[in-house]
């Protein structure tokens, strides 16, 4: 049967494992539900599956004219007859008499991926058009259109006044208007790479396309290990919850354990007295709640700075020759967050704080302000905007257009990274920070790692090849928003995603925020890099581990 998942939980409450694998898929672009039975469609064989949701059956329903199929996305059921778009064409197929070839019903001007019917009305979309065009079911003749919420390929779904969007590109499903096409609001889903979109019920599921890395026994070749990749194709419950007042929105959560533990290796001859090595610990956010905190290794004293929760380990000597483990081990719950702000939210925005001025607008952090090359690009990059979600969004495409990812065994600052054309996501970070600051915009570092994205691979440690930062600007009047560095600059020359832009997956670790993530004092005095640097001293490990799957908490 298909869990029971409608409505939303307390916050915490797991849900039930309700993934579903069709047998015999590989890039599945269409689903829909009728009862206890799943129909599924393979664009790659031209399959329609009728899969059962227990597992009791899976069958061809389409043998005689699967040829018909190939190609084909989109899926929407209405009784005994669906509905699916192949290129620029609108089929019609009965599921009664499976020996008859599929109508076609109307040709388009250009190719459509998604479908949704409700009453006398034929939704359909096209990532040429970047639009949602709607249909007249009678005389199939076009009512009007919608511009199309993201960027990428879009399937569709209805419920009730709803019109439920999935984007590939976006990884993200919008609830629009179906009468307007207005957003309501969006989420993002916990895996990339959506493809079908559609309800059991009240509950949404979601299909994903992924390729999928694996390590194949090859017996004839030697060594007989060989990295290969498949199409794996899955369905996935979706979970939301909206909060309209606070203008933001949640999705699938992960109870996860995470680890970070600092191995005392120094490089170098040293020798330390009487001083603190201090640790941010994960911050309570919108988004993030921390269960549980403990020492892994030598104890530690955890203390508040500024508003944010630190590790503070104590050492009345410390040399070269002796070896520490001291870390902390947490427990975490982690959503999927989208902000709902409008550019109407940035049109006049009240004024910065002082505090906020001196610590957010300055150069504090090698940002390399008094450059030309930066200063130039600063004013090049907003283009006379005077909204500040706008003039955000367009420094944040101007950045994407001139960068390019790379990663390097160090960080250069601004100036140089910018002139070279290629960055770390450090450097990426460093230009969009001095950028925003000499347009008044308030910014700052935050993050420090990410949880590999494998949430059904439940309690198993995984550990992150690289630490990762992206950045939070200010917007006066409600707080500090977020955005990725450099993960949505995915084609050259655009057009980019905007999923992370005021938005964050469920697996960003959000560290202490406006204060380092970890540094060395003696006195309440910060040691300066050149007495002693962090880097040289100790080999840091970092481990997570998924434990959960959470529903998110249900608005008040």
């Amino acid at each position: 049967m298909i869990p029971d998942s409608s409505g939303f939980a307390t916050s915490g409450t797991v849900c039930p494992l309700a993934t579903l694998y069709p047998l015999a898929t590989a890039k599945l672009q269409g689903i829909a539900f009728s009862g206890d039975n799943l129909y599924t469609l393979d664009s790659t064989t031209g399959y329609l599956l009728e899969v059962g949701c227990d597992h009791s059956a899976t069958q061809i329903l389409n043998s005689d004219c699967w040829q018909d199929f190939v190609g084909a996305t989109g899926l929407a059921l209405e009784g005994q007859n669906l509905w699916f778009t192949r290129y620029r064409d609108l089929y019609c197929w009965n599921l009664q008499t499976p020996e008859v070839r599929p109508q076609r019903l109307m040709t388009l001007r250009e190719e459509v991926q998604g479908i949704a019917i409700q009453d006398s009305t034929i939704y359909l979309s096209c990532v040429r058009q970047q639009k949602i065009l709607v249909f007249s079911r009678d005389n199939y003749r076009e009512i009007t259109h919608f511009y199309a919420p993201g960027i990428g390929a879009e399937k569709l779904a209805v419920r009730g006044e709803e019109l439920w969007v999935c984007d590939d590109l976006e990884q993200t499903v919008y609830c629009l208007d179906r009468a307007t096409g207005e957003v309501l609001f969006n989420v993002l889903t916990p895996f990339e790479n959506p493809t079908a979109v559609a309800f059991a019920g009240e509950q949404l599921y979601v299909a994903y396309v992924q390729d999928e890395p694996y390590i194949r026994d090859n017996p004839n070749a030697y060594p007989n290990h060989e990295l290969q990749y498949r199409d794996r194709s899955f369905i996935h419950p979706l979970y939301t919850a909206y909060y309209p007042e606070q203008k933001y929105a949640l999705s699938n959560g992960y109870r996860l354990e995470m680890s970070y533990v600092e191995e005392l290796s120094p490089l170098d001859p040293f020798e330390l007295k009487d001083i603190e090595w201090h640790m941010a610990l994960p911050a309570e956010t919108q988004r993030q709640h921390v269960r549980h905190v403990e020492p892994i290794g030598r104890p530690f004293e955890q203390r508040e700075i500024n508003g944010q929760q630190v590790a503070v380990f104590k050492f009345d000597h410390l040399d070269a020759n002796q070896r520490h483990l001291l870390g902390w081990r947490a427990i975490v719950d982690v959503w999927g967050i989208k902000y709902q702000f409008t550019p109407q939210d940035g049109s006049q925005p009240p004024e910065l704080t002082s505090d906020l001025q001196t610590r957010y607008l300055v150069d504090n952090d090698n940002l390399a302000m008094d450059q030309d090359i930066i200063q130039r690009a600063a004013l090049d990059a907003t283009r006379g905007e005077a909204n500040l979600l706008r003039k955000m969004y367009n420094i944040r495409n101007y950045v994407y257009d001139r960068l390019s990812y790379g990663i390097k065994p160090h960080i250069d600052t601004p100036d140089v990274a910018l002139a070279r054309g290629v960055g770390s996501c450090g450097e990426y970070l460093g230009v969009l920070l001095a950028l925003a600051r000499l347009n008044g915009i308030a910014c700052r570092t935050v993050g420090r790692y990410k949880c590999p994205p494998k949430p059904l691979e439940r309690n198993l440690p995984l550990e992150p090849d690289f630490n990762h930062v992206w950045m939070e600007f200010y917007l006066p009047g409600y707080g500090w928003l977020p955005m990725e560095s450099n993960p949505d600059d995915i084609q050259e020359g655009g057009p980019y995603p905007t999923r992370f832009f005021m938005g964050l997956a469920w697996y960003h670790a959000e560290m202490g925020k406006g204060i380092p993530f970890e540094k060395l004092y003696r006195n309440g005095e910060a040691i300066a890099k050149e007495e002693v640097a962090l880097g040289s001293l100790a080999i840091n490990h970092v481990r997570f581990t998924v434990l959960d799957e959470l529903k998110p908490p249900t608005p008040d």
